[in-house]
């Protein structure tokens, strides 16, 4: 009987893990055609948090005609590099604005996601590029979202991620009822980054 038990639990672990991958693959294709927005709050006080919303707000607010045109994930990365300084800038005068000395720093750098539920969507965890923007310290919680396709800059967010994205991707991030899919990808991307 115990050896029985052991079959049909890898049975459904091996059965479990087969029916996910096609999941995982366009999960991963997913993280190759984002780029996402990534702050760093100084700290988890709450006035550190409130100036990290801020800064979002302010951020997104100029950056929103730097990517209305944007209509690839590479053209995207070019915008950003091209603009690091005037984000940084956005950025650093927001802070100042409320009164902090704090340095921010922004780059466009590779960082592991949480999936990440939304109202719409639901993105995948993985490693994707991300402009991130630190502030001070950058000891406090974060808060992020996808800069292409435009999901938290713009207004028609969901007719350009269905635009942008494949067929699948798409599917992926607004399918119902596979939270347990989310969470394989999630446990494999974690155990994949530590070893990367």
């Amino acid at each position: 009987m115990k050896l029985f038990m052991k079959s049909l639990v890898a049975s459904f672990v091996i059965v479990t893990l087969i029916s996910t991958v096609p999941f995982q693959s366009t999960c991963k294709q997913l993280n190759s055609d984002v780029l996402r927005l990534h702050i760093i709050a100084n700290s988890d006080s709450e006035a550190d948090q409130k100036l990290k919303l801020y800064v979002r707000d302010s951020v997104l607010d100029s950056c929103s005609s730097l990517y209305s045109d944007v209509s690839s994930k590479s053209r995207a990365e070019e915008v950003t590099r091209e603009n690091l300084t005037y984000i940084k800038n956005s950025a650093q005068k927001a802070v100042f604005d409320k009164g902090y000395d704090y340095d921010v720093d922004v780059s466009l750098t590779e960082t592991f996601f949480d999936t990440r539920y939304y109202d719409d969507f639901t993105m995948p965890a993985g490693i994707y590029d991300a402009v991130q923007i630190k502030i001070g310290k950058a000891e406090g919680k974060n808060w992020w979202c996808v800069m292409y396709p435009t999901l938290c800059v713009g207004a028609s967010s969901k007719i350009s991620m269905q635009e942008d994205l494949s067929d699948d991707e798409f599917n992926v991030i607004t399918e119902d009822d596979v939270e347990y899919k989310f969470k394989i990808v999630e446990y494999y991307e974690k155990i994949s980054s530590f070893f990367s």
